[in-house]
């Protein structure tokens, strides 16, 4: 492979991370079919990466790929129609609408693609599932990972919604401003998916995949844009403050770093800034959710200069708030972790063990890490161990299985 070809390639694959969603979107809203849209996708990076290299780098990339996407599918639907005549039609159709694209002008169309893969009809399942794979591009095993639940069962989730999409006709757009209100709480829960992926990958080498945190952050700053509600303000907040930490929580190996032992300094100030600036307008409405409290919660950690400065007290009361707002066992775990910090670690241990006494989060591989952390704090060596090798058991993150490693190894 020559200088030049190698150059190109790695031009390809980096439009690719962060162009083909946006791609993506734009050849479902003119193609109209999900799976059409994503053949068209793939067969147009395919025609790319034979024709870039010898033509060079066209000035538009993302509309030559849609372009392109968009002739390949019709050409698809041509050969199709030997065996199924009703395509001519919609190739016809198609080729017409083509004719009047202005391929200069390509809106960006991944919010409308965000609403549509929550749109009501679908169960809550399936509108995250579909919104991971088809807005970022996780894989059915990383959504999997998500739900805590099996790939098969996933895809299956994906095939369905797909086919409620096409079969009900739901229209592909961004609802009016009277329905935006009852439809934003699906795609808030599906962003804030879409954040944590990214802000602690649920596999691989990286504690981070910058590139998953950054897309939900960018669409939570457009839904802020397109209505800014107080909870879509308090999410946006949420990531804002989480992703500030970003630089601090790893090490140049690559290792987890936790948040007491993290170099404050390298905390970005201006993301800190605007976060505190979004909560107050969030609180200021009255109005506020569990994504505001959570990202209060982050807040207070923000303004503490030194681990020791942490006002836990504060902390645990805006957990109790949460759990009366939103109550759930991962909230009541955070809650244990705090209330270890504010009263010492038996305390926190007494509602962790409470909460594995009603088998709750038996499968969660931060409970018993928790766990292990307060019974190493408390010199129970066995029971730390055992906790800490069933966390490892759990974790697919390679930074995570290191971290517990050295736990057990100190052990």
């Amino acid at each position: 492979m020559t200088d030049a070809n190698r150059h190109m390639q790695q031009t390809l694959e980096t439009i690719y991370r962060t162009e083909s969603r946006r791609v993506l979107a734009t050849l479902i809203r003119l193609l109209g079919d999900f799976d059409l849209a994503e053949e068209a996708l793939h067969d147009a990076f395919s025609a790319a990466m034979d024709q870039w290299p010898r033509d060079g780098l066209p000035d538009n990339p993302r509309a030559w790929l849609v372009s392109t996407g968009r002739f390949k599918a019709i050409d698809q639907l041509r050969r199709r129609a030997r065996f199924d005549t009703s395509l001519e039609d919609v190739a016809d159709r198609l080729d017409e609408e083509a004719e009047e694209m202005d391929d200069e002008n390509i809106e960006d169309d991944r919010l409308r693609l965000v609403f549509t893969c929550c749109h009501p009809s679908l169960s809550p399942d399936a509108q995250v599932a579909l919104t991971l794979r088809e807005v970022c591009d996780l894989t059915t095993e990383e959504i999997a990972r998500a739900f805590l639940t099996s790939a098969p069962t996933v895809a299956q989730r994906i095939v369905r919604a797909k086919a409620k999409i096409r079969d009900a006709r739901i229209p592909y757009e961004v609802p009016a401003p009277a329905q935006l209100p009852e439809r934003l709480d699906s795609v808030l829960h599906v962003i804030y998916l879409v954040f944590n992926e990214g802000y602690s990958a649920s596999t691989g080498n990286a504690v981070t995949r910058h590139d998953l945190s950054a897309e939900a952050i960018r669409l939570g700053r457009l839904l802020v844009e397109l209505l800014p509600e107080s909870e879509a303000m308090g999410l946006l907040a949420l990531m804002l403050l989480h992703d500030s930490r970003r630089h601090a929580r790893m090490s140049a190996d690559g290792d987890l770093i936790l948040l007491d032992e993290q170099d404050r300094s390298l905390w970005d100030r201006q993301l800190i800034a605007e976060g505190s600036e979004l909560i107050t307008r969030s609180l200021s409405s009255r109005r506020f959710g569990p994504y505001t409290i959570q990202a209060a919660i982050v807040g207070v950690h923000a303004e503490a200069a030194t681990p020791a400065d942490t006002d836990w007290h504060e902390i645990v009361g805006l957990y109790d708030l949460l759990l009366r707002v939103a109550p759930s066992p991962v909230v009541e775990l955070n809650r244990a972790v705090a209330v270890a910090m504010r009263d010492g670690p038996e305390a926190g241990l007494a509602i962790i063990d409470d909460m594995v006494n009603r088998g709750e989060l038996k499968d969660y591989h931060l409970l018993h890490s928790a766990r292990a952390d307060l019974c190493r704090r408390l010199g129970l060596r066995t029971e730390a161990k055992a906790a800490y090798e069933q966390a490892l058991k759990l974790t697919k993150q390679e930074p995570e299985r290191r971290f517990l490693e050295r736990r057990i190894a100190e052990l």
